[in-house]
């Protein structure tokens, strides 16, 4: 795909494919935020990704659970993780290739795959749980709303909701045209942001009030015990993860970033047009995260401020009318169709991004292992489409059997933590033997790199520890 004068994105053919670098396609970068609005949008299919599962369930579940004590940890499981997708971005943009191309240049290798791609093979085991836990938030909020067949939640019901949202999702994104997955995203992403900061801010207002001297309890760099699970199920899910940040990649290449740049001839002008691109794509990478940060602090507190105090903690397929109660609690009864509804958007966009974006990984991973040819532009949009179709089913056959959204979410969580370790070490090796000083960040940008890797390092650590049995 590229863009024309106006930043409409061209149907993916031979011509247009951005995954091919040609010297046709090259374009000077525009500069200021004002002349770059129009050549953002990868972060917005991030946003809607993480502005859903991840704060809609995950989050206010944490926050029922410990109150407003590990607030400080919602910050910092957003921001701290920004450094390494931008740096993974930053190879993808320079080279033109996608995520699982560079994971398989990291030494040692099994044949044609290398160890993180076959961990990252392990990880997608676990993805079917957590996206079957993003179909199942989604059809029980709709059973709730509006039953078909039996009563809220009866089997029924969740059984002919899982079969409307699937065809749904498949109808709507077979195309895979960008321009659409795009704008959708951008859609549903604003829809439940909005509602949910306007209620959040009206809390202080309402019986549920919390104060200055709650969010600065929550501040102090403090973890109960009994959260420390939670918490890091947490950082695996909320902000960007680990899966986000690797089909960022695919998106950015998408948009036409890497395409723009061209190939890398070692001229200067080569390079003083990839850091122009990579500048745009700095900008897309910061209005994502004020999204999806200003989302979670807005989930968090309210699980803190009207959950815990009542002893509500999100479980099972009673995860909706739980945390329903964050709004007719504060609203009325009337606030109930608003949560459903906002619900639906919330998850919906995570299911939408999913669902476009788990195709391109997937057949990446096939032309990874020699099964298809990754540069035929037509056989790869023909195994996008295979996807698109085959993982929506799969995910909600998964729900169907396993009915907790809770669970199934957190359970994905914790994989994705332990494969931030998978890439961080990736990026820092790609970073060495494939990205031109040249475009290297400058020393702040360099600062937080060492910082977020540590941090994502020694969570990591942790996580893995606590699958293998390890107690604290």
């Amino acid at each position: 795909m590229d863009q024309n004068k106006e930043g409409v994105t061209e149907p993916m053919d031979s011509h247009y494919d951005p995954y091919h670098l040609t010297p046709e396609g090259i374009k000077d970068p525009p500069q200021g935020w004002r002349n770059s609005f129009r050549y953002l949008g990868p972060g917005l299919i991030l946003s809607a990704a993480v502005v859903g599962s991840g704060e809609l369930i995950a989050t206010t579940a944490l926050g029922a659970e410990v109150g407003f004590a590990i607030l400080w940890m919602v910050i910092f499981s957003t921001f701290i993780k920004v450094a390494i997708q931008i740096e993974l971005a930053r190879w993808t943009i320079s080279t033109g290739q996608p995520a699982l191309m560079g994971f398989n240049k990291v030494p040692p290798k099994f044949g044609r795959i290398g160890w993180i791609n076959l961990l990252w093979g392990l990880m997608m085991l676990t993805k079917f749980l957590q996206l079957g836990g993003i179909v199942g938030g989604a059809v029980t909020a709709l059973s709730f709303l509006i039953p078909i067949g039996s009563e809220p939640l009866g089997f029924t019901s969740l059984l002919i909701w899982t079969i409307i949202v699937v065809a749904i999702t498949i109808t709507m994104l077979y195309s895979n045209n960008y321009n659409l997955i795009e704008r959708g995203s951008f859609v549903s992403v604003l829809f439940f942001t909005l509602v949910t900061i306007l209620i959040t801010f009206g809390l202080p207002f309402t019986p549920f009030a919390y104060g200055t001297e709650d969010i600065l309890t929550g501040l102090t760099f403090s973890l109960p015990m009994g959260a420390i699970g939670a918490a890091v199920a947490m950082f695996g899910i909320t902000g960007v993860g680990s899966d986000e940040m690797t089909y960022y990649t695919y998106w950015c290449l998408e948009k036409g970033y890497g395409r723009w740049v061209g190939p890398d001839d070692g001229s200067k002008a080569w390079a003083q047009r990839a850091r122009g691109w990579i500048k745009v794509m700095y900008k897309d990478a910061f209005l994502s995260w004020s999204v999806y940060t200003i989302s979670t602090l807005a989930f968090f507190i309210m699980g803190a401020a009207v959950l815990h105090p009542q002893g509500l903690v999100p479980e099972g397929n009673g995860m909706i009318t739980t945390l329903s109660n964050m709004y007719t609690d504060v609203l009325g009864d009337w606030a109930n169709i608003v949560f459903l509804v906002g619900a639906i958007a919330a998850l919906g966009s995570t299911l939408w991004a999913a669902t476009a974006s788990y195709p391109r990984m997937y057949t990446n991973f096939l032309a990874v292992l020699g099964v298809i040819n990754w540069e035929d532009t037509r056989t790869r949009l023909r195994w996008f489409r295979i996807f698109t179709v085959a993982n929506p089913i799969i995910w909600g056959s998964v729900f169907l059997f396993i009915q907790s959204p809770v669970i199934l979410v957190q359970i994905g969580g914790i994989s994705t933590g332990v494969f931030l370790l998978a890439i961080v070490v990736a990026v820092w090796y790609l970073r060495k033997t494939e990205v031109d000083s040249r475009l290297y960040g400058n020393g702040p940008f360099n600062v937080l790199l060492i910082i977020s890797s540590i941090s994502i390092i020694l969570l990591g650590v942790y996580t893995a520890l606590k699958v293998f049995g390890f107690t604290f």
